[in-house]
């Protein structure tokens, strides 16, 4: 029997790690998954490992190339951005993979500033919010002037998703969707590397940019196989979409991160905006595209797992609870805040929150748990509300972890009620869009 002929993507989440094959016509046939503990690095910081995620990933695809039911054709990988693997001469990495909530320091950033025209002029410029280490570029002049001794080393910095490329062809390149990932980086006026970049000697360690749909060879004891360069999950996400929809719409990828990205406006970038964690992403191609974020993955966690602990329940008991209309008039008629965030800024969209979180006012989970979503989707709401701006869509998808969530979708549909929302049809849209990438004629 003749083996089915598969794109293969490599989809590198911050918790899961997954592996996907997808027939010719992109449909999903195959996928397997891991979790890789985070160390603690020099600074006693968590920091995903390499050598494991490595191993794994090699070992995964050279079982693949074995298989007897499917034979690999194309290859390629989305990723999570914010993230620079630094190499020396022989593409060793030369420091940890820093996690991008590691702290910087706070006199070395207000430095940076100011030798860039200070913070919102540099953040206007860049389309990057102040995000200190989630401005991945900044890590380089971090690594520079607080680790001298691992810098020195440095003779090669990859975007993740390159860097994987990298580990299976050799070959050294970087891409735009990694570079707009508000990485301090890219001057969007210019349309080109920021001053900064070269001024701090930091071009030289950049590789050269290709198109996103590049193709490139894996090496010869991995099958020879034409092989992508990856992509910035967020951006891949977009693209089953972009194929499909013929009118404007908007997309809120959700996971870690809720981003919400509107293909068609490209208006500037405010300072109001950029205080809110509105910023510009980079297609494919390097035009630029509005997105806003919001850390609502790690939020969720942080609260239910509260949650679970006050009320004591099993995990998983919010995935059982369906839409209430009744519990949801309730608590959005409670007069004032209930809920204090613990990543979140809601006074960034003008919004207010509690000064405590005080579980024992709820007498049950389920209207403890309907409040806490109830006042996320506000910050949700604000959000989308912000790359809507100017470029008005009808339809917003959801993928990723919550447009499983019914009160989560629910509750957007009953504040955004101009939009019709979908949950999406892609619910592996990343590697979905990784794996067109490499499809394209």
């Amino acid at each position: 029997m003749s083996k089915i002929p598969v794109t293969a993507v490599f989809d590198i989440g911050k918790t899961n790690k997954k592996f996907f094959l997808f027939d010719e016509n992109l449909t999903e046939v195959h996928s397997s998954y891991t979790r890789i503990d985070p160390i603690p690095d020099e600074d006693n910081f968590p920091s995903m490992p390499l050598a494991p995620l490595e191993e794994w990933m090699l070992r995964t695809f050279k079982e693949a190339l074995k298989s007897p039911e499917y034979q690999i054709k194309r290859l390629n990988f989305s990723c999570h951005g914010a993230s620079f693997v630094h190499t020396d001469e022989n593409g060793i990495p030369a420091t940890p993979l820093y996690d991008y909530l590691k702290p910087f320091p706070e006199d070395l950033l207000s430095r940076f500033y100011e030798e860039n025209g200070g913070k919102m002029t540099f953040c206007r410029a860049t389309s990057s919010p102040p995000l200190a280490m989630l401005n991945s570029g900044l890590q380089l002049y971090f690594i520079k002037y607080a680790k001298p001794d691992f810098f020195k080393n440095i003779k090669h910095s990859f975007h993740f998703p390159q860097y994987l490329s990298f580990l299976f062809t050799g070959e050294m390149v970087s891409d735009y969707t990694s570079i707009g990932c508000h990485t301090g980086l890219w001057d969007y006026e210019a349309n080109d590397y920021h001053a900064w970049v070269d001024r701090e000697g930091i071009r030289k360690l950049l590789p050269p940019i290709v198109p996103g749909n590049t193709l490139l060879k894996t090496k010869p004891e991995l099958g020879n196989i034409p092989c992508g360069i990856g992509v910035h999950d967020s951006s891949s996400a977009l693209l089953p979409y972009i194929k499909q929809e013929t009118e404007p719409f908007a997309l809120l990828s959700t996971g870690t991160w809720a981003i919400c990205i509107n293909p068609s406006n490209k208006t500037k970038l405010k300072k109001k905006e950029l205080k809110s964690d509105c910023l510009q992403f980079l297609s494919i191609k390097g035009d630029p595209i509005k997105i806003s974020r919001l850390f609502i993955g790690e939020e969720h966690k942080y609260q239910v797992d509260k949650l679970y602990e006050h009320f004591q329940m099993p995990l998983g008991t919010y995935k059982k609870l369906k839409f209430s209309a009744t519990l949801f008039e309730k608590v959005k008629d409670h007069k004032g805040k209930r809920i204090h965030f613990h990543y979140l800024k809601p006074g960034h969209y003008d919004l207010e929150q509690a000064n405590e979180n005080n579980w024992s006012r709820f007498t049950e989970f389920n209207e403890a748990y309907y409040t806490f979503i109830h006042e996320l989707t506000d910050l949700q709401t604000a959000a989308i509300k912000l790359v809507l701006d100017n470029a008005p869509v009808g339809r917003l998808f959801i993928d990723g972890g919550f447009n499983a969530n019914d009160i989560f979708v629910e509750m957007l549909r009953k504040k955004l009620p101009e939009l019709m929302i979908i949950p999406s049809d892609f619910p592996n849209g990343s590697a979905l869009g990784a794996a067109m990438l490499v499809s394209m004629d």
